[in-house]
C-alpha cells in the first residue's frame, strides 16, 4: 500500500525534476510495484488458507484404548 500511495503522490502531485529520471516514470514504477506487492500478498494468503494440518500422536507404551 505504501508503494502505491507514494507512487500516486509522485505521479500526480509532485512538480519537481529529478536529474536522472522523470518523476512521472518513477511514480508509475512505484504504483506498479505496489499493485504487484498487493497481488502477491493476496495470492500467498490464499495459498496459506488451503493447507491442511495433520495431527499425529505417538505413544511410547501400549496403544490407548
Amino acid at each position: 500500500m505504501v508503494l502505491l500511495v507514494l507512487g500516486a503522490i509522485i505521479f500526480f502531485a509532485l512538480e519537481t525534476e529529478i536529474p536522472f529520471m522523470e518523476t512521472e516514470t518513477l511514480g508509475v514504477i512505484l504504483m506498479v510495484a505496489g499493485v504487484i506487492a498487493i497481488i502477491l500478498a493476496l495470492v500467498m494468503n490464499q495459498q496459506r488458507s488451503r493447507t491442511k494440518h495433520v495431527d499425529e500422536r505417538r505413544y511410547d507404551g501400549p496403544p490407548p484404548r
